[in-house]
């Protein structure tokens, strides 16, 4: 892709080259003929210098992401549900919403989020493309429509539903090809006085912070306050509030609706004046990742070829996305890290892509009883070494590589 995916203007400033990598949410069966056929694909991503929307260069269709096995599913991290049901209270306090209101999810998964609303007597409907999570969501009471969003499913749910008062789009706008249809969307399906709400991690924290495993092929944007305030305002949308949220190692809640419908925050200009102090809407800001990405992989190389030559073994414990990222840029294999466990049993006895490291069920860290344990959802951190904290009884220590090494 040469133009940029949201103004068409010449893409020529490179943010980073990751190489080849798989497809990070395909998950490989344990056979040498998966082995044999994984395909990758190349992962660079640039920024367009006349919107600043930071984006990857390679379109991979989403239906060959997001289908019926999408192994991804929300509720397996307790603390993202415990996010989602403040959220609903949240929402239901600030703007009033009951039995009366409509509350739809774009991107709804499992229905981590909508069972909340549920539970309120709130009416829902979720939006998802993976039939197999819209089936686990269906068992939670969350009516879910199988379909991907824009404008076109939008209008369909306008006539058979009416239109919404409270619509969500929780980590989804990055997972989005045709971005501007997507958006427009939301303003065909939003009622005169509704809200749409928006969670991205932000591009700030993804500099900052060297965080450039969130990079990956499904992920086709990578979002500022000052890009998002752009696509939502060419269709017909006004930001009217920001909050910072610590998810996925920073992220921003926008809150949107039509103009002049909502009374506007300062926080807009806190935050806007933060990218401002950062340059975002410059080149100087994007030209030192690539060697930002080489140090992070060099020193978790590092560490595992010295842990290696003491007689040490390391596990990892996760099998997210982020983590088959910067395994596979790092070159590390199943040489290198034993295993990996992950509590959604969809993953449980498959592959990783790329690394091919075996993925097993939580308990098998106890019986192997690793020296280390990599923590690949390193914005989970806090969460797993709580619940893995009996590795400390044979001395095991956990690890992470973002936004440094740490041994802890």
């Amino acid at each position: 892709m040469t133009k940029c995916r949201f103004c068409d203007a010449p893409l020529a400033r490179e943010f980073v080259d990751l190489g080849a990598t798989p497809l990070a949410n395909s998950y490989l069966p344990d056979t040498p003929e998966a082995k044999q056929a994984e395909c990758a694909f190349p992962l660079r991503v640039m920024v367009c210098e006349d919107c600043w929307l930071v984006q990857t260069t390679e379109t991979v269709p989403a239906d060959a992401i997001f289908d019926h096995d999408y192994a991804y599913l929300s509720s397996f991290s307790s603390g993202w549900v415990e996010h989602a049901r403040k959220y609903a209270d949240a929402m239901i306090a600030r703007f009033d919403l009951g039995a009366q209101s409509r509350v739809v999810e774009i991107a709804s998964n499992d229905g981590y989020l909508l069972q909340w609303f549920v539970k309120a007597g709130i009416p829902v409907l979720g939006i998802e493309p993976a039939g197999h999570a819209a089936e686990l969501a269906e068992q939670k009471g969350v009516t879910t429509r199988v379909a991907f969003f824009g404008t076109q499913t939008a209008r369909e749910v306008l006539g058979e539903h009416g239109p919404v008062n409270l619509i969500a789009a929780n980590n989804v706008l990055a997972h989005v090809p045709d971005i501007r249809d997507f958006a427009k969307g939301f303003a065909t399906l939003l009622a005169k006085r509704g809200v749409v709400t928006f969670e991205f991690p932000h591009l700030a924290n993804l500099i900052r912070l060297g965080q450039f495993d969130t990079i990956y092929h499904e992920h086709y944007s990578y979002l500022s306050l000052l890009f998002v305030e752009r696509l939502l305002g060419e269709v017909g949308l006004q930001l009217f509030d920001v909050e910072a949220l610590p998810t996925h190692g920073g992220s921003l809640r926008v809150f949107a609706g039509f103009p002049n419908v909502h009374d506007r925050t300062g926080a807009l200009d806190t935050m806007r004046t933060q990218e401002a102090a950062m340059g975002l809407a410059s080149a100087a800001p994007y030209k030192a990742f690539q060697s930002t990405v080489a140090g992070l992989t060099a020193d978790l190389r590092s560490f595992l070829d010295r842990a290696h030559a003491e007689g040490k073994v390391v596990a990892a414990y996760g099998a997210p996305a982020k983590g088959n990222t910067f395994l596979n840029v790092a070159g590390i294999t199943a040489e290198d890290i034993a295993f990996t466990v992950d509590r959604n049993p969809e993953k449980q006895g498959t592959l990783l892509p790329g690394s091919h490291i075996p993925v097993r069920a939580p308990d098998h860290i106890a019986q192997v009883r690793p020296d280390y344990v990599l923590i690949l959802p390193w914005n989970l951190s806090d969460e797993i070494a709580e619940q893995q904290a009996g590795i400390r009884d044979w001395g095991g220590q956990f690890v992470t590589a973002v936004p440094e090494l740490r041994v802890f």
